[in-house]
């Protein structure tokens, strides 16, 4: 038996706050050790084919972790997945996910092998 148009208003309504939580703890949730290959490979071939293989910068500036360190993780993960208007720096929400793009992060932030 179908519920009237306000409960079921409602019941949907009680479970938006539920699915909100499961995203935002699959965004925070690390990618599968697969998937975090696929992404290192991403960063340095696909990334690298602008900013340069080594992240030494060519067409993109160089991206060392003092300046991946300048945004928040968050920020920094918007930006990847966005692009920069009037850039070169195309988004890449098609190809990534919000977790993606925030381990991409972490590994620019924390795992930069780019020496200063």
């Amino acid at each position: 038996m179908p519920l009237p148009a306000p409960h079921s208003l409602l019941l949907a309504l009680c479970w938006l706050p539920v699915a909100a939580l499961a995203d935002e703890a699959l965004a925070d949730a690390e990618p599968s050790p697969a998937r975090q290959a696929e992404l290192e490979t991403l960063l340095y071939q696909d990334c690298g084919s602008c900013h340069g293989m080594t992240l030494r910068g060519g067409l993109g500036p160089a991206l060392p972790e003092s300046r991946m360190n300048a945004y928040s993780r968050d920020g920094l993960a918007a930006l990847i997945l966005s692009g920069v208007p009037g850039t070169a720096m195309p988004g890449w929400a098609g190809l990534l996910s919000e977790r993606d793009a925030r381990w991409l992060a972490d590994q620019l932030q924390n795992d930069n092998p780019l020496d200063e």
